[in-house]
């Protein structure tokens, strides 16, 4: 086995993680190696201005099905198992193990040494060998780099071996396809193959956090945080298409992150040194400061059109996928904190894309009404992005990251009603979506509105204004904003036809009160009765 660094690397061999006569162990290469490396490989093409364009293949976004959680006696009991967390054997998972080690012999990998969390007391520890260098440097972006003398003694308390071109066979080893995400958090191991997409790496990543912090009191939460000029830290929950990437990266904060932080002690700390957005028909005018990453050396664009002659990208292009992405370090961003921390959060803002278009524009929510929609994480699909969606689909993840949470729900809403207590902090739903009616009648809120409402909220413009409550989904609307017209913020009042919003209202709020069943015997009756009033 041949070993090839350019930097320092810790005494703890692969040798540890059972794999044996490989290749050549690249450690810890730099951007411009792995640059080489991709290249070389044929692994993707450079752009115009310095990014690196890349292919994901069959898989352009997350394969939830393909996840599994190894079902062993040390951890059997802590684990929310249902659809999302669905268990896998521990022998069948130990058979994997063996096949994709022996599958890699004589073949290159390279391992980055990093750290998940910008807390040191926190932090822990993570080593991620990849098959391909381009996600080699995906991690690079996307964790934080220990120091020079840190990686010599680095010691990995989690283990990722991502390996896209072995495939599980479902028949023998059990997998929903060839394709396999399977969680070990006994042997504190991840196992991913079949699929190319990066975004595997680091929510596995992302998952583990789940499961450990919640015994040291630590909070891990799937959202974005941004602090003010007073230190005035916010927070930013909700899935896919929501706007939270968008809203937090604003010129006039500063960025502690944009996907996944803790709340500890100590108060918002990062788990990751870089971000991985969203980049569809991003806009310059609206979105430029992740716009200006997309033109960036060091960079990874998933899936983005691109012209082979030119080098020149097109963000416009859905040929391959809606879910093209920017994977960047997080000092592409010029109003970025370098030190991932943050004190405790002031505000927090719950984001959804109602495409029923009924939700308020804006509301401020009572401590009860924050727990349920916590645990509601309510957004939409639209019509047109899946197949057999024809009108809109709601969208329920608990906590707004279901997947990725390994306790039962009620295990992060707990913590996070104690911390909300404890810091005195003020809780808000926007509503990122439609407006005037449902998708394909209405229209989607413009960015600036929503700009407007979010400083409304962070920055006490909304403390002392009049309130009133929706009679159908019992949250607290302002009557004004500023820089908002009063009208768009009482959402029948957009729609032409008064009783076709009552109808689609009713609709929603019966979804809501459908989905929050699962969930009503873990909580207090306050939360409970802070849903729908129809």
């Amino acid at each position: 086995m041949q070993e090839y660094s350019c930097c320092d690397h810790s005494y703890i061999g692969v040798e540890t993680h059972g794999l044996f006569n490989l290749k050549t162990v690249f450690w810890n290469l730099p951007t411009p190696a792995l640059y080489e490396e991709a290249l070389k490989r044929n692994e993707g093409i450079m752009a115009h201005l310095g990014p690196l364009v890349v292919r994901t293949g069959q898989f352009t976004g997350r394969s939830p099905y393909d996840k599994f959680i190894v079902d062993e006696p040390a951890n059997r009991d802590n684990i929310w198992w249902g659809d999302v967390n669905r268990p896998f054997d521990a022998d069948r998972f130990d058979e994997l193990h063996r096949r994709m080690a022996s599958y890699l012999q004589g073949k290159d990998v390279f391992v980055q040494d990093v750290w998940c969390g910008a807390d040191k007391e926190y932090r822990m520890s993570v080593r991620i060998i990849t098959q391909y260098g381009w996600h080699s440097l995906f991690v690079r972006n996307m964790f934080i780099q220990p120091t020079m003398d840190e990686l010599a003694e680095h010691e990995p308390q989690f283990v990722v071996i991502d390996c896209p071109g072995f495939h599980a066979s479902p028949d023998v080893d059990g997998t929903n396809s060839d394709a396999f995400i399977l969680v070990n958090f006994e042997e504190r191991l991840v196992l991913i193959g079949g699929t190319e997409y990066a975004g595997e790496i680091k929510k596995s990543v992302f998952t583990a956090m789940n499961y450990y912090l919640p015994c040291e009191d630590v909070l891990p939460m799937h959202c974005s945080a941004n602090y003010g000029k007073q230190g005035n830290v916010a927070l930013f929950f909700g899935l896919s298409g929501t706007g939270k990437t968008t809203l937090s990266a604003d010129s006039s904060r500063t960025l502690i992150g944009d996907d996944e932080h803790g709340w500890s002690k100590n108060g918002v700390f990062n788990f990751e040194g870089g971000s991985y957005a969203k980049v569809i028909r991003l806009s310059p005018e609206k979105e430029p400061e992740i716009y200006r990453t997309t033109r960036r050396f060091g960079t990874i664009l998933e899936n983005v059109g691109i012209n082979t002659d030119t080098r020149r990208v097109n963000l416009d292009d859905a040929a391959l996928t809606e879910n093209t992405r920017a994977s960047y370090p997080i000092s592409h961003l010029p109003n970025a904190t370098r030190s991932g921390k943050g004190g405790h959060p002031r505000n927090i803002i719950f984001l959804t894309a109602d495409a029923f278009g009924v939700l308020p524009p804006i509301s401020r929510l009572t401590p009860e009404q924050t727990m349920y929609h916590f645990i509601l994480g309510y957004t939409a699909k639209v019509a047109g992005t899946e197949r057999g969606i024809t009108e809109p689909q709601a969208t329920f993840s608990a906590c707004f990251g279901a997947p990725f949470m390994s306790w039962h729900p009620s295990v992060y809403a707990d913590l996070l009603g104690e911390k909300i207590a404890e810091h005195d902090v003020t809780c808000w739903l926007i509503n990122t979506g439609w407006t005037g009616g449902p998708y394909g009648v209405g229209h989607r809120i413009d960015i600036p509105y929503t700009r407007a409402m979010v400083n409304g909220a962070l920055y006490g413009k909304l403390d002392d204004v009049e309130y009133v409550q929706d009679p159908v989904f019992g949250l607290y609307i302002p009557t004004s904003c500023p820089g908002v017209p009063a009208e768009l913020l009482m959402p029948r009042k957009t729609w032409s036809d008064g009783d076709a919003y009552d109808q689609q209202a009713t609709k929603l709020a019966g979804m809501f009160v459908d989905n929050f069943k699962e969930f009503e015997a873990q909580v207090s009756e306050g939360v409970r009765a802070a849903g729908p009033l129809v």
